[in-house]
């Protein structure tokens, strides 16, 4: 990254926040209490953000209507000196899976220099997405997932009946399931994590070809900076349920409440993306302890390189 304000010992600071946000949130797993695991999270990572060495700036977080105790959006973090750089985060990305001690559970975090990163508000967003390789277009966010489907079984070379959609499972998506199903296609429903069911489509491995769904809009942005690192398509469009949402939109600077955001919009400059296992997944493996110490497993992905390091680190237990 020589040459590029998101230099190793930035990446380096980002890691150890995002190791100690996803160690402090395992001593919650299991244990019933989303917020308690959260606030965990939250705490761990601001502490370790606010050792780096630069001027940061929340732009997608938490508590974005009551700023504390949450990193609030807006929130400055870091010594205060040093590059300017752009946040997005999620300390704890999967509380529930958390508290029930299901898989996938993340800590993520993404860097950009200052104005890369989309500042999106707290509402929910139309998303589409696939993994790289295929002509820009193939999908797009107004066709229907059908013909998305379709369209993009198309350009793999492959039978509808062998394409696998990721869901979130919620009651507001049955007719996108249906519509799937009606084209021949199989549905693969997750209960929370839309970040990792995104980058799930740039890994072969994982079997899922196409992402579809309605989540929210800072989770957007997170997967889009992770995307623009390895390579994809992603489409959003925020989706407002109500007047107050329209208002906290407007405040964020976005006037065009219809827009359709693609991939270089929501992540718009060089980013790193670092994600680090909370609970046991298919992306990830969660924090684990025993008389060695607390092992953590995590994902660094620089969009400036194209590179994509798995990180694995053990460190003492604190008392």
């Amino acid at each position: 990254m020589a040459g590029s304000v998101l230099d190793d010992s930035l990446a380096f600071g980002a890691l150890r926040a995002c190791e100690e946000a996803a160690v402090a949130a395992c001593r919650l797993v299991g244990r019933g209490d989303e917020k308690a695991a959260d606030q965990a999270a939250v705490d761990a990572m601001r502490a370790g953000l606010n050792r780096i060495p630069m001027k940061g700036r929340i732009v997608i977080g938490e508590g974005e209507r009551d700023e504390a105790p949450m990193l609030y959006i807006g929130e400055e973090v870091g010594t205060g000196e040093g590059p300017e750089i752009d946040i997005a985060l999620d300390p704890l990305e999967g509380t529930t899976l958390t508290a029930k001690a299901m898989a996938n559970a993340l800590a993520v975090l993404a860097l950009a220099p200052r104005g890369g990163l989309l500042y999106a508000p707290d509402t929910y967003m139309d998303k589409l997405a696939i993994g790289p390789g295929y002509p820009a277009g193939v999908v797009d966010l107004d066709a229907s997932p059908a013909d998305n489907v379709k369209a993009l079984a198309k350009a793999k070379g492959k039978d509808v009946s062998d394409m696998t959609v990721c869901v979130l499972d919620r009651p507001r998506h049955e007719e996108i399931i249906s519509g799937l199903r009606g084209a021949g296609a199989r549905i693969h429903l997750i209960t929370d994590g839309d970040v990792a069911g995104i980058i799930a489509t740039t890994n072969p491995k994982t079997g899922i070809d196409m992402y579809v769904g309605q989540g929210g809009a800072p989770e957007g942005v997170l997967a889009a900076a992770a995307l623009r690192c390895v390579g994809g398509q992603m489409q959003g469009r925020l989706f407002f349920r109500n007047d107050d949402e329209r208002g906290r939109a407007a405040k964020t600077g976005i006037e065009d409440l219809d827009r359709k955001y693609d991939l270089r919009d929501m992540a718009s400059k060089d980013t790193i993306f670092i994600a680090t296992g909370v609970t046991n997944g298919g992306m990830l493996d969660g924090v684990s302890t025993g008389a060695g110490g607390v092992r953590t497993h995590s994902m660094v992905m620089d969009s400036a390189s194209g590179a994509v390091r798995r990180v694995r680190t053990r460190m003492p237990v604190k008392a």
